[in-house]
């Protein structure tokens, strides 16, 4: 079966055409138009600047995702596109895009939920992998738990009660004046630190739940830039990093460990943008590798928002039983 898939979220316009079937998971094309230029123009994302990219790429980059895949538009099994959570205007473009492809060409649709397809993602890099098993989705809007009962079937069983890990990250390169998004540098500046120069908070609530809480810690580091600035001293952006990341990653491998326990899976699959710090991956494999359990990680290029992990998840939706009709809509959350 060809999956044709489509994903406009945040500020990634994206479409890609996967080959699925029992045994076959394999990408064709994945075709991924960024508007981060001009969102770094103002430290973050502008959503209606980011849903008028997504007019504007959309068209082009679906012509360009068949031409690569080798396929026209009949040769298309499926369509699937993300219908939230995210920034509303720009999900109603891929969702109002998609809608119209696949009624004019009689080709069914399926809506995919934006983590479960992160998720996914990981199908596409282990061709194994089958559920069920734990996850830690973790990116700019979101840190959760999820116990993944099947392809479909998510319980969430933790999350932050605040701000994500990926917020907190990208807020404190922004303070520290680091390109955008900061969550990137961030990381490449705290292989050069020193991770015990700075005495941070944990982002840990307490060992009788999973959730974390990220505000703290966010606010913590930006309390310690805005001191270091009123007094004139210098800044060491290295160890600050460092020092941010250790918390986050410390808190994170004991939850791991925790929630491995608690749900009994002996395999923790990691999902999100946030999923490509080297850190927080090393960190879990070694924690992984210590209690004997398996630790599943997509690779890079599936890490950020993109529309191959969506294919993978609308496929599994349709072999559910999804589908949608013309009165499909988005939701942000």
């Amino acid at each position: 079966m060809y999956v044709l898939s489509f994903e406009s979220s945040c500020d990634e316009t994206a479409c890609a055409v996967l080959k699925m079937g029992d045994g076959v998971r394999e990408v064709k094309s994945n075709i991924i138009a960024s508007s981060v230029d001009i969102q770094a123009l103002y430290g973050g994302v502008v959503p209606e600047i980011a849903s008028r990219a997504h007019i504007e790429a959309i068209s082009k980059i679906t012509y360009e995702a068949l031409d690569v895949a080798g396929l026209k538009i009949s040769d298309i099994d499926l369509i699937a596109v993300t219908n939230g959570p995210g920034l509303i205007g720009a999900l109603l473009v891929a969702v109002n895009f998609a809608k119209s492809l696949a009624f004019a060409n009689n080709i069914p649709l399926v809506p995919v939920d934006h983590i479960k397809g992160h998720v996914a993602g990981n199908y596409l890099t282990h061709k194994t992998l089958e559920p069920p098993f734990l996850s830690l989705v973790v990116s700019g809007g979101h840190t959760s738990f999820f116990d993944v009962k099947s392809y479909t079937e998510f319980v969430e069983i933790a999350s932050t009660r605040d701000d994500a890990v990926g917020e907190c990250f990208d807020k404190v390169g922004r303070v520290m004046g680091l390109a955008y998004p900061g969550g990137a540098v961030v990381d490449k500046l705290a292989k050069e630190g020193d991770k015990h120069a700075i005495s941070f908070p944990s982002p840990s609530i307490n060992k009788e739940t999973l959730d974390f809480s990220f505000s703290g810690l966010k606010t913590a580091v930006i309390n310690y830039l805005n001191t270091k600035n009123q007094k004139g001293e210098e800044i060491c952006r290295e160890d600050v990093c460092a020092s941010l990341t250790y918390s986050i990653t410390e808190s994170i491998k004991q939850k791991v460990q925790d929630a491995l326990i608690k749900t009994g899976y002996n395999k923790i699959v990691l999902a999100g943008g946030v999923s490509a710090n080297s850190h927080i991956r090393e960190a879990i494999d070694s924690l992984c590798k210590k209690c004997g359990a398996t630790f599943y990680a997509p690779e890079l290029a599936l890490c950020g928002d993109n529309a191959a992990m969506i294919g993978a998840q609308g496929y599994y939706e349709y072999l559910n039983g999804a589908r949608a009709s013309e009165n499909l809509n988005a939701y942000p959350s």
